[in-house]
């Protein structure tokens, strides 16, 4: 016993020297860390930071400027000049930008803009505060850095975004990050650290950029500066006139009422896909359905004709084919009592028959800021980041607006057609449904809607991605991660109660 007892004592020793292989839960890996950097209440406090100094090319030696700073909750820019090619990344808190001197401007979108926001948060937030962002922590797979085994965890956005962290194993100092880029990845390595204002600060930086490597020695690290918050804008780089921005959205608006007939003669397909994040910290598809969708006298039909990548069985789709008709029968009466009404109406105004929101009318609660043009798929587009607008009237305006006015986002508009090609929405703050009783949606809510040109006369949607988590009476949270694809567009008058079954798309 005694021999046994003395055996466990010497691996526990070798294991405490070496620093150990011993699985440690991703939140203590990062409690330690937090406490490596010096005091947690000045790690806390840090509401912003800039560092500079001098950036180095690996493959030529070639040095010049190197700036960072971010400021809560969620600017961030970072650029650097190296012989007089310019890089420059940002994030303004309503949409992320690149630009560098050989490509030009542009609006980050699809998953490099998530990808990109997710890395905005975490610059300004770290693993100190993931909590804040809604982003969790999982581990991360071994890995060894300079012959050691180190700490990895993995910080997870809620839209399944990850960002690896890799720590010393004995002084839990930072030593390597990974950051997805669309395709691509970003990585940084840390070095000499040093305190600054009680704090352990990098003074190196290893950074890969699309391959290519750069060595980064700051000289001047600062704590809590005042940042303008005009140093995230988009940078000025065009001569060329906008057009009236009112005068556009009218003509959005517009062209909306006239679409809103031509839509009537186009089915298609649509595709719900629900995602979660598992357990492991990975996005998995949990659930899929496809419907067929067609418009009757204004009012969307819809028939699902798939569920999990499958047909449906002939008695299922006996049940759906029902369920469509039955709406048909709705609509019809609905029609038939409005007709009424309208002719015993002395106002002689029809009700409204179920048409679209009109995004011209969604945007009269907020501001718009940062006009520019830039290339979509090919088309010229005018776009702008939006906010709310702190001189609408919220408090007699209608429920949807109320929604909307409290967004903040980027909105791209083709401009030779006058219609909305991309909106990315981020809820600002909470929304809180029949005055909080009946439900809230909670603050960080993110919606992104596509569009795109068909058959040279109207722009329809392509895909929509929906994050939110909402708290429905005294149920608790319900969280929405979805993808919604439409497709398989065809111009003809359908009628519900005789169309066929399409084919059906198989999970992506």
């Amino acid at each position: 016993m005694i021999n046994r007892l003395a055996a466990i004592l010497i691996v526990l020793l070798v294991l405490i020297l070496t620093g150990g292989t011993v699985a440690q839960s991703p939140k203590k890996v990062l409690s330690k860390a937090t406490k490596a950097l010096g005091k947690k209440k000045l790690v806390k406090n840090l509401k912003s930071w800039k560092k500079s100094g001098l950036i180095i090319r690996e493959s030529d030696g070639v040095s010049g400027d190197f700036l960072s700073q971010a400021t809560k909750p969620g600017l961030y820019n970072s650029q650097f000049d190296i012989a007089g090619f310019e890089y420059e990344v940002g994030f303004n808190g309503r949409s992320g930008w690149v630009r560098d001197s050989r490509s030009g401007l542009k609006t980050y979108t699809g998953k490099e803009g998530d990808d990109f926001r997710a890395e905005a948060d975490f610059r300004n937030w770290t693993w100190v505060g993931y909590k804040k962002i809604k982003s969790k922590a999982f581990p991360a797979e071994a890995t060894v850095i300079d012959g050691k085994q180190v700490k990895g965890v993995r910080i997870v956005s809620a839209k399944g975004i990850p960002i690896k962290l890799y720590f010393d194993p004995v002084s839990y100092l930072l030593l390597r990050e990974e950051v997805s880029a669309g395709e691509g990845l970003k990585v940084f390595e840390y070095s000499d650290y040093r305190p600054v204002n009680g704090i352990l600060e990098p003074f190196t930086m290893k950074m890969t950029l699309d391959g290519v490597a750069y060595n980064v020695k700051f000289d001047r690290i600062l704590h809590n500066p005042l940042i303008e918050q005009s140093e995230f804008d988009f940078p000025r780089i065009s001569n060329r006139p906008l057009p009236d921005i009112p005068k556009l959205l009218e003509d959005l608006q517009a062209n909306q009422e006239k679409l809103e007939t031509i839509l009537e003669d186009y089915s298609y397909k649509q595709q719900s896909i629900k995602r979660e994040i598992s357990k492991s910290g990975k996005v998995v598809v949990t659930e899929t359905e496809t419907v067929q969708l067609s418009f009757y006298e204004g009012f969307r039909i819809q028939r699902v004709i798939a569920k999990n990548g499958k047909p449906l069985s002939p008695k299922e789709q006996a049940k759906a084919d029902k369920q469509a008709q039955k709406r048909v029968r709705e609509i019809e009466k609905k029609l038939a009592k409005q007709d009424k009404e309208f002719q015993q109406s002395s106002s002689g105004t029809p009700s409204d028959r179920g048409g679209r929101i009109s995004i011209a009318e969604v945007l009269k609660a907020s501001r718009l800021v940062n006009p520019r043009r830039e290339r979509l798929k090919g088309r010229d587009v005018v776009v702008f980041d939006f906010e709310p607008n702190p001189d609408f009237d919220f408090k007699n305006a209608k429920s949807f607006l109320k929604f909307f006015g409290k967004t903040i986002g980027v909105m791209w508009i083709d401009e030779k057609d006058k219609q909305v090609a991309r909106v990315e929405a981020v809820l600002a703050d909470s929304y809180k449904v029949g005055g909080g009783l009946l439900a809230k949606l909670r603050k960080g809510a993110s919606f992104t809607l596509e569009q795109e040109r068909v058959n040279d006369e109207i722009w329809l949607p392509t895909v929509a991605d929906i994050n939110l988590s909402i708290r429905v009476l005294l149920f608790g949270g319900v969280k929405v991660n979805q993808v919604v694809r439409s497709f398989d567009y065809e111009k003809f008058r359908t009628e519900v109660r005789e169309a066929k079954v399409g084919d059906v798309v198989t999970d992506q």
